[in-house]
């Protein structure tokens, strides 16, 4: 009994987690809009404070005090990314992020910290090529300029890797329990 109720809390967790993450398809040298909202309506520009990360490490962008700030930003997104300011007091806070690479996959987070709230969008940049530079005769499948480095993690994010440890650990426990149970000696 102890056994399936925690299988079930696992598993409501980890689909709670799937549902409520939004995904968004772009394609090399092409650009996307990453959503994030408040639900506050009654927002003024010195409350207003976002924070937008990559793989929870890399700072894409911050709003600070209801301004643009790109004091700290990773120089891989260094004049990529827009944000929409005339939005912010309406509780948008998504950002567009341009001339797109493969190396932007990945988890992107916002956190709003007026709302103490952080959502997620998970970012799939497809094989379709846009080639920018057909014209000239050149043919490029990554548009990187040239002495830009991407982030260094683009794995997986350290939370999904906490879950699957705690995963096989319940799984090893459950095997373990059973065993015990069919040879007969008490569980624990």
């Amino acid at each position: 009994m102890v056994i399936g109720c925690c299988f079930v809390c696992v598993f409501a967790v980890l689909i709670n987690k799937v549902c409520l993450q939004v995904t968004v398809e772009g394609v090399i040298g092409g650009s996307v809009v990453l959503p994030c909202f408040s639900r506050k309506n009654d927002l003024k520009p010195q409350d207003i404070n976002v924070h937008w990360r990559h793989n929870y490490t890399q700072i894409v962008c911050d709003i600070i005090q209801g301004k643009d700030s790109v004091e700290g930003q990773n120089q891989w997104y260094k004049n990529r990314t827009e944000t929409f300011p005339d939005e912010y007091l309406k509780g948008n806070f998504s950002i567009k992020l341009n001339n797109l690479q493969h190396a932007d996959a990945g988890e992107f987070s916002c956190f709003i910290t007026s709302d103490s709230k952080e959502e997620t969008v998970q970012l799939f940049i497809s094989a379709f090529v846009v080639d920018s530079t057909a014209d000239k005769g050149n043919k490029s499948t990554d548009l990187e300029t040239p002495g830009e480095t991407a982030p260094d993690n683009v794995g997986i994010p350290w939370h999904w890797v906490i879950i699957a440890v705690v995963l096989v650990i319940i799984i090893i426990v459950v095997l373990i329990l059973i065993f015990r149970k069919k040879r007969g000696q008490s569980p624990l």
